[in-house]
Formats: C-alpha cells, structure tokens, sequence
C-alpha cells in the first residue's frame, strides 16, 4: 500500500526547507539576482504550494502560482521527504517519480541548493 503524506506535513517540510535555505547566508548572497516562483504539486493528494525566491530570500504561500518558473511535481511521500531532507532529489528524478518543469540551468540550480542545505 501507498504511503501518503498530508497537505500538513508538505507545507510542514516546505516550511523547514524555507527555514534552512533563509538561514543560510551564503545561499542568500548566491541567489539574490535569481527570482523565481516555483510550484510544489502532490500527485495523490490535493496539494499546492508557491516558494517565491525573491532578492535572496525564500517565503512559501499555499496554492498555485500563475506563470511559474519551475514547477515540481511527485507523489505527496516524496515531496516530504526532499523538502524535508530525508532523500536527495536525485534518485526520484533520475526514476521518475519526481519531474521537475522549467530550464535546465533553474532545475540544476535548485538541486544545488537543496544539496547545500541538506548536504548529499
């Protein structure tokens, strides 16, 4: 049987995500020209959330977007567990369990950043 997360605990681990990139001072000078609006879509459960990045600094609101950069689409389990930094994006991306719409240089640049939160 499928394990599901709760829109609860995505926003939970999008909010720890949030937390870590905003206490990061070095990702916040990185990123402080690279504003982007990325969705965050549950395939399993009805769940949508925004991370605006925006002069270095990340917020998170419920809901879509209109006209995102990047939008990032699993099932609600896996979503929880990169944001929460339990799992590394790589392998659901490379096994398709995870897409990811928008540039290559805004998906590669996004992947950096969660492995500088999390570490590999």
């Amino acid at each position: 049987m499928q394990v599901l997360a709760t829109h609860a605990e995505i926003t939970d681990s999008l909010t720890v995500f949030a937390d870590n990139y905003n206490k990061n001072e070095r990702l916040k000078i990185m990123n402080r020209d690279w504003n982007r609006v990325v969705v965050i879509r549950a395939t399993d459960i009805e769940s949508l959330h925004t991370l605006i990045l925006r002069d270095g600094v990340v917020s998170l609101k419920e809901g879509a977007s209109e006209n995102p950069d990047l939008t990032v689409i699993s099932d609600s389990e896996t979503l929880a567990d990169i944001f929460y930094g339990d799992i590394t994006p790589t392998e659901p991306y490379n096994n398709g369990t995870l897409r990811i719409m928008g540039s290559e240089d805004d998906i590669i640049r996004l992947d950096f950043i969660s492995l500088m939160i999390w570490g590999e």
